[in-house]
């Protein structure tokens, strides 16, 4: 493993964020993804209406959420009264969040699940609401041994980079360095979504030109 998952120990159901979609979907793999990892997975409706509003590529992703949900690899939740009552708090509080990340966090709050989620705002409010130290990020679905067991290894790297590249990936800071330690710089130069990308590059691109007078 090149760092480990926080969605490995648990059993939890868990809840897909708008961005997750958006990463799952990027990278090409996504139904392998969320059918290879034995949890639970469930997309807010919120979510589903959020992608479809924007449309253009978002239309793509909500038609790519309602094909998990066809397949029966992920469930549709609404919001039910309490879940709307803590959707509604987030949205209209200070400070707001989105529709998506807001309705993520309240479907986990009332129903004991895990989020999934890469906004920071979302996560900073998410946290005292879930009483949760870490949440988990997209990053945690393709880290999850279950699915890096159902690929060789540079399809795996493939899918890691094209979550990042294409879907924007983000990440916690923490495990940055080992992620780009196995994309190599070249393919990291190329994902902008990566945690401090312009102080990074910089150093990227100087062990670059060491390597090539060496």
């Amino acid at each position: 493993m090149i760092c480990s998952s926080f969605l490995a120990d648990t059993s939890a159901a868990i809840i897909l964020d708008t961005s997750v979609i958006i990463n799952l979907h990027a990278c090409g793999r996504g139904k392998g993804i969320l059918g290879a990892i034995p949890n639970r997975i469930i997309i807010p409706q919120v979510v589903i209406g959020e992608l479809e509003r924007e449309g253009g590529r978002g239309k793509d992703e909500a038609a790519f959420a309602k094909e998990l949900i066809d397949e029966g690899i992920a469930e549709m939740m609404w919001l039910d009264e309490r879940a709307f009552g803590i959707f509604e708090q987030l949205i209209t509080g200070s400070p707001s969040l989105g529709d998506g990340e807001a309705a993520t966090i309240a479907i986990a709050a009332t129903g004991n699940h895990i989020p999934v989620m890469d906004d920071r705002k979302g996560r900073s409010c998410g946290t005292p609401i879930l009483g949760q130290a870490d949440l988990p990020w997209s990053l945690d679905l393709f880290l999850h041994p279950d699915f890096r067991a159902t690929l060789a290894d540079a399809e795996y790297l493939e899918t890691l980079f094209q979550a990042f590249r294409k879907g924007r990936m983000r990440m916690d800071e923490e495990r940055c360095d080992a992620i780009v330690s196995v994309l190599g710089i070249e393919r990291a130069l190329q994902c902008s979504s990566l945690p401090n990308y312009k102080a990074r590059r910089k150093i990227w691109l100087s062990e670059q030109t060491t390597k090539m007078r060496a």
